[in-house]
């Protein structure tokens, strides 16, 4: 059951962001260019596919994967991760916006594992919200806290069920299951948040201990 699903999480890490990849090179093409953003987008998606093909093969032969931490700015990876989805919005019709409340900050983490997480958020409100799809960021009391809002029919279910194995149903529920397990392997959390229409939903991260204020001594 174990490599039963390794396999379609791997499926899934790979399908998307090779299509965010594709989808984006194909629109370069069609506007003449691709900007420096635009590639470190695709780089940001194609290393995700790298990596789940990594997770595949370190379940297939029993090991595993060597983390790679670092301090992970948490304002150009949410630009990176739109950026990347840019394409696919435009495709649907999805209108894309990004808002950061105060400086930048960082998280103590695996970049590419981060990515997995705002990614799959950012191409689930594309996917089965829809209109328009806000992303917002902000640091309140050492936590980091993402918010993604799309304007679409909102949750089937609790995240806390359709992050659960035997929960899941679709795609959704497979990517709001990786983002879940991104923010507890990085001491976060993914909810649910009161919302008038659509899904709301918050990654909340905690701060690198480098980004929080220093203790005051008297």
């Amino acid at each position: 059951m174990a490599q039963i699903e390794a396999v379609m999480h791997a499926c899934h890490e790979l399908r998307g962001p090779l299509t965010a990849a594709r989808l984006g090179i194909q629109l370069g093409m069609r506007r003449g260019g691709l900007s420096t953003a635009k590639l470190r987008a695709i780089d940001l998606e194609l290393g995700r596919a790298t990596l789940a093909l990594g997770d595949l093969a370190a379940c297939l032969d029993g090991s595993e994967p060597e983390p790679d931490y670092e301090h992970v700015g948490v304002g150009e990876l949410l630009v990176d991760s739109l950026e990347a989805w840019r394409a696919a919005a435009l495709e649907r019709k999805v209108s894309l916006g990004l808002s950061w409340d105060g400086g930048e900050a960082t998280v103590w983490g695996e970049r590419l594992r981060l990515a997995q997480a705002t990614g799959n958020l950012v191409a689930n409100a594309i996917e089965h919200g829809g209109g328009r799809v806000r992303v917002g960021g902000r640091v309140e009391a050492g936590s980091i806290r993402i918010e993604v809002r799309d304007e679409g029919p909102g949750l089937p279910a609790p995240v806390a069920d359709l992050a659960r194995p035997a929960g899941r149903r679709g795609l959704r529920g497979r990517g709001l299951a990786i983002a879940a397990a991104v923010a507890r392997e990085h001491g976060g959390r993914l909810a649910a948040a009161p919302s008038e229409s659509g899904a709301r939903l918050v990654l909340e991260l905690p701060a690198s201990a480098r980004d929080q204020p220093s203790a005051q001594t008297d």
